[in-house]
């Protein structure tokens, strides 16, 4: 009983959209959403990272997922995305908001120096995309009639001081602001809205011993000595897809490995102390 409220092949089989899916975070839980047995929607810019991560889910599954390239950034575009997917699968019943651009716009610039395309890039990536497919997918839902989950992806920096990329900081605690209003107004829809709050998680294999020693050392700073792996997101991302997850929603998930309450957080300077 408690294994069958997980599964996504229905009936009525469940479709999800899931953006940023052609590779790190997006991938693993579109791969975890499809093998468990939802259709599943990728969209990203990238056509060949796309078609790649199409293939993969293709030989574990057996079912081709549909691409969609998309830039997240124009509100068309997140409409347009909505709107092959229905027409292609026939219904939606899971919005996983994943698109980010983290740290490449303005990374590390001091306040004074940002500037204010770095600033709208950030922002409109990670918070606007958000809105826009939400806004879109809660349409479709409401019309259904038969209820749905919006998943959205924020991150352990919305919740503690991060100077070395406070716009993406801004820009998740928007997400986790968003997440919570936006439950509320649709509950009485019967659609759930929930976020995942991943710390530090590799985007991929290492791809070097250099690339390895790196993440090792990264992972020293968290309480359960190391940072996690992509696909260790799926399984959170399919219980929030799923009827087990039904009487959830507003809620924020952290999955750090312990690292915001325990762990050791930079903070881009060196702490002093003071001389005794």
């Amino acid at each position: 009983m408690v294994l069958e409220t997980l599964r996504l092949d229905g009936p009525p089989r469940r479709v999800a959209i899931v953006t940023g899916g052609g590779r790190g975070l997006g991938k693993a839980m579109a791969l975890a959403l499809a093998q468990a047995g939802a259709d599943v929607t990728i969209a990203s810019r990238t056509r060949a990272q796309l078609d790649a991560v199409a293939g993969e889910i293709e030989a574990a599954t057996g079912r081709r997922p549909l691409v969609v390239p998309t830039n997240v950034q124009h509100s068309a575009e997140c409409d347009a995305l909505i709107e092959q997917t229905v027409a292609h699968f026939g219904r939606l019943d899971v919005m996983l908001n994943n698109a980010g651009i983290g740290d490449r716009r303005g990374g590390g610039a001091r306040i004074w120096d940002l500037d204010d395309t770095d600033w709208h890039d950030t922002i409109e990536v990670n918070l606007y995309s958000t809105f826009y497919c939400s806004r879109a997918a809660a349409r479709v839902l409401r019309e259904q009639g038969e209820g749905g989950a919006i998943i959205n992806v924020a991150s352990g920096t919305a919740l503690r001081s991060y100077p070395m990329g406070f716009a993406y900081g801004a820009a998740k605690a928007g997400v986790i602001a968003l997440t919570k209003s936006t439950a509320a107004m649709l509950a009485g829809e019967n659609i759930r809205a929930n976020c995942i709050i991943p710390g530090f998680v590799a985007q991929h294999s290492p791809e070097s011993q250099e690339e390895a020693d790196a993440v090792a050392q990264r992972g020293r700073f968290n309480t359960v000595g190391r940072i996690g792996e992509a696909w260790e997101l799926g399984p959170l991302a399919v219980f929030l897809a799923s009827d087990a997850s039904r009487y959830i929603t507003a809620e924020c998930f952290v999955i750090d490995g312990g690292g915001l309450t325990g762990g050791i957080a930079p903070t881009g300077y060196t702490p002093e102390a003071a001389n005794a």
